[in-house]
């Protein structure tokens, strides 16, 4: 019984060692060609911060639903940069990479043109 209640006790503390891990203590931050990446940046759905530890906050909402993700970005792969941890993990397809043009910087991520915005909480 004694070893029970140990192992009940103990498997919250590792999952929480494993989740602090994934969770910036193993993430590298952003690779300098990657810097123009960080920041906020949002269109009339989607809402995507990248913070220059590496960690992403996404919400977009659509029709009645909405998807999130929060997580750190594991690498990246040309533009594209895969986000995930504890062995979940999501794409996001950058077809055109943050630019500036004219004073506004924007990206095109999963097909939907982003623009660089303030932060916000959601």
């Amino acid at each position: 019984m004694q070893k029970t209640i140990t192992t009940i006790i103990a498997i919250p503390f590792v999952l929480l060692i494993l989740f602090s891990c994934s969770f910036g203590g193993g993430n590298a931050g952003i690779p300098d060609d990657k810097k123009d990446y960080i920041g906020a940046w949002a269109s009339d759905e989607v809402y995507l911060e990248i913070s220059e530890e590496g960690n992403v906050n996404y919400k977009r909402q659509s029709g009645g639903g909405s998807t999130s993700v929060k997580a750190p970005i594991q690498k990246f792969e040309g533009d594209s940069f895969i986000v995930g941890a504890l062995g979940f993990d999501t794409k996001f397809v950058v077809s055109e990479a943050p630019h500036e043009e004219n004073g506004v910087w924007s990206m095109t991520v999963d097909g939907r043109e982003l623009t660089k915005v303030e932060f916000k909480n959601f």
